[in-house]
Parts: structure tokens; sequence; C-alpha cells
């Protein structure tokens, strides 16, 4: 007996692609216990802080900023992606392309352009909102629907770079064309497993680069396309992290540490004066966890990416909303690796938000749409 007579267009395929996640059932049902090791996690991360501020003039005010931001994001991406599983990422996309191109003279790359001052933090915001932007389509009924939101996710990586952020741009097409790619995936896990490890070699890239360990010739050619100035201050990140492996320096100490040259001035001006109010780091979250907390402040941003890994990979959303997301975390670890976009609250805030709306449990039965 045929049970599909009568049903719309394209709803078998529809039910096909929904097929993996609906049988998951009690694994992916129960994020209870992803969400105490969230808590968790985000909690030894505060305290850590505080430990490696201890008994000098730190400031970790700026850890704490950043843990209250994802929380924060978190939260609200939970309870809207319950909500309004499909409007709440579009609108979110929506609202970051309005403030990244609405103001006058937004694209005439002046320093203090807003919403952040500083167009990599810019374009950090934009591949988020490129990766809400595919979730959201994944989430509405009808074709063009979904091409017009995908349309705005490519719009916003060509916002990134109009802003002069050649990474951003790749980072955006990268999340719609893995968005597009995880339509065929049936399993969620070797792709997570995939991502993570991209994110991993972008960290040790860095740290490579940071401690040359590189060969010559390709260390010479990655210098070139990050900078001098940058590649200097990921050497003296690293010689602080050698120095003090355990507490670092202190949260935000790394500008109190970094070397002068014989006239008493900052040697590295091109950098930390020109890059925005977290120009004191060294453009990279990693190594400034390294030098500024010790090997424990990385161990934690580490788990905390993996824990959103975990969530996600227990998310009861259809598989290609969570790829899509993962995708989106995945490019913003790797920008963060090579920038101190990560010390902005917004981006924080952003990135909770988008992890949120991903792990959210609609209160509607959320199953991929027909194409019609």
């Amino acid at each position: 007996m045929d049970t599909t007579a009568g049903e719309p267009p394209g709803a078998a395929r529809a039910r096909r692609a929904q097929g993996p996640d609906r049988h998951a059932g009690g694994r992916r049902q129960g994020g209870g216990l992803a969400d105490a090791a969230g808590i968790a996690v985000l909690g030894c991360a505060s305290v850590w802080a505080l430990v490696a501020a201890a008994g000098r003039p730190a400031r970790p005010e700026g850890t704490l900023l950043a843990v209250l931001a994802v929380s924060a994001g978190y939260a609200l991406g939970r309870i809207l992606g319950a909500l309004l599983p499909a409007l709440a990422p579009a609108a979110a996309a929506a609202a970051v392309l309005a403030l990244v191109l609405v103001p006058a003279g937004r694209l005439t790359a002046r320093p203090d352009a807003p919403p952040l001052g500083y167009p990599n933090a810019d374009a950090a915001l934009l591949v988020l909102a490129t990766g809400a932007a595919c979730c959201a389509a994944w989430t509405v009924r009808g074709r063009r629907r979904r091409i017009a939101l995908r349309a705005a996710g490519l719009g916003a990586a060509a916002a990134a770079l109009a802003l002069g952020s050649a990474a951003g741009f790749v980072a955006g097409v990268a999340v719609v064309l893995c968005s597009l790619a995880a339509a065929r995936l049936r399993r969620r896990l070797p792709a997570l497993a995939a991502l993570a490890l991209v994110a991993a070699l972008a960290v040790g890239t860095t740290c490579a680069v940071a401690v040359d360990a590189l060969p010559a010739g390709l260390s010479a050619s990655l210098t070139g396309q990050l900078t001098q100035p940058r590649v200097d201050l990921w050497h003296e990140a690293a010689t602080l992290a050698e120095r003090h492996p355990l507490r670092g320096v202190g949260p935000e100490r790394f500008a109190d540490s970094a070397p002068v040259d014989s006239a008493g001035e900052d040697a590295y001006p091109d950098v930390t004066l020109a890059e925005g109010p977290a120009s004191a780091s060294p453009q990279s979250a990693p190594l400034q966890l390294a030098a500024e907390q010790g090997i424990p402040g990385v161990v934690l941003l580490a788990v905390s990416f993996g824990w959103l890994l975990t969530a996600l990979w227990r998310s009861p959303r259809p598989t290609p909303v969570v790829l899509t997301a993962a995708a989106t975390l995945t490019g913003l670890a790797m920008l963060a690796a090579v920038d101190h976009v990560l010390s902005y609250a917004a981006v924080t805030a952003g990135t909770g938000f988008l992890a949120g709306i991903a792990t959210a449990r609609p209160l509607t039965p959320d199953q991929l749409p027909p194409e019609t």
C-alpha cells in the first residue's frame, strides 16, 4: 500500500532527510547533561580568570564579560529558538547587516566606524550573520525564501570583503557551502569531528608560527600574509607563556609585559595603536590566554569549543541546521586564532546566540520543510 499518497510534493524527501534525527531520540533529546557541562566549563573559566589575577594588578573583567556575554547569548538563543526557530536567526542576520551597512560612510574603512570600530570584528559579526541566515534557510518553507536567505548570507560575506577582511569573506563563503553540503549528510558526528580538526589545525598553525616550528619557507610565506608586527606579538606571547606556564602574567597584562625599545616606546606601534579597544593583545585568542592565564586558560578555551560542538551533536534540531551552526563556529574559531575578535562582547554574545538557536528544542515539531 502506498502510504505517501496525498502528501505535498517533496514531503517524502524531507521526511527521509529528517529520518536520522528522529531516530536518535534518547541520545539527542538528553541535552540536560550537555547544558550542565556548559555551566561547569563557563564557571571554571570565570574562576580561573580570578585565580590568574589574584595577587597582581590584573584585570579579569574582560574574561568575565566574555563568559557573561556567551551565557546570555546562549540563553536568549535557546528561548527564541524554541519560540521562533525560523524568524529568530533571520532577524538576527538582518540586524547585523543593518548595523554594518546602514550607517552613512560605513564602508569608508574609518577606524572608528560602527558598530564595533574594528573591521575584523565587524567581519566576525558578519560571519555569524551568514550562519544565522543559512540556519534560517533550513527552517523556512518555500524554495524562494531559502534562496533569499542564502543570498543574504552571501551578501554578509561580501560585506566582510568590502570591509577589507578577506578572511571573513572566505569564512562566510565556506559557511554557505558547508550549509548546502549538509543536506547530503545523514550522520552529524563525523562532520562535527572534521570541523573540530579544522579548528585544531588553525590553532596549531598559529602556535607553530609563534614558536618558529615551521620550515623557513612556509614560515616566511605565512609571516608575509599575517604581517611581521602580528607575528612578533605572537612570538612575545609564546615567550611569556613559556616563562609563566601555570597562571600566565595575569588577565589583560600582556601590554604591560610587552617588550619596549631603547627609547621606551612600544616595539609594535603599528599593531597596538591602530586596532581598536582590544589592541593590547597578541592578536590571537589562544595565544593571549596562554600568555595571560597560562596553559589552563588555553585548555578551558578548547574545552568550551568542544562543549559547543557536543551540545550541537546532541541537539534535537535537524542535522543541516546543526552542521551550519558548527561550520559558522569553526569559521569564527579560525578568525579568533589570528585576531582578537573574541575580545568584543558583541561577537561572543553572537556566538552564544547562534549556538543557542541551533540547540533549542522548538515548541512545534521541527522538520525540514519541503522544497516548494
